[in-house]
């Protein structure tokens, strides 16, 4: 009984540790404040959960005119291109792990290249920070960086 009750609790344990270490999940909220470049988008927030061996990000907001916007996109971190719903200058996005605490995201419109980037944990898994480099229509690019803060 009792070696199954010390078997029982490393599971746990084990279990607990591998669920904290992955620094993506959870629900993100947009700090206005400390981003920069960012479109006229507003209350934008960000859920990243599991889905089975996958992760699932959802993206909601709303544009400055009021307007709702929802985007979807499920996939493994492992450079891969995976289908995003409801963004129309994406088609796809792969994000590939550089550390633990560093994502590098690609994502492409038409199967051409339109925007690259990092997410970067904080030490802290508290601030979740991307910087990407997005080319418009007109072949403009810009740098953004959005700052998200753990809810």
């Amino acid at each position: 009984m009792r070696i199954r009750t010390i078997l029982l609790t490393l599971a746990v344990v084990f279990a607990a540790v591998c669920f904290a270490a992955d620094v993506n999940i959870g629900t993100w909220k947009l700090n206005d404040a400390k981003s920069k470049n960012v479109s006229d988008e507003k209350n934008f927030n960000l859920v990243i959960a599991a889905a089975g061996d996958s992760v699932k990000i959802t993206e909601d907001g709303l544009y400055a005119n009021g307007k709702p916007w929802h985007e979807e996109w499920t996939g493994k971190f492992d450079g891969k291109d995976y289908p995003v719903t409801g963004d129309p200058d994406t088609d796809t996005r792969a994000y590939k792990p550089m550390n633990n605490h560093t994502l590098a995201i690609t994502a492409k419109k038409g199967g051409k290249t339109v925007d690259t980037g990092r997410v970067v944990y904080s030490a802290d898994g508290k601030t979740r920070t991307v910087t990407e480099t997005v080319v418009n229509a007109n072949g403009t690019k810009t740098t953004v960086t959005e700052v998200f803060e753990k809810q």
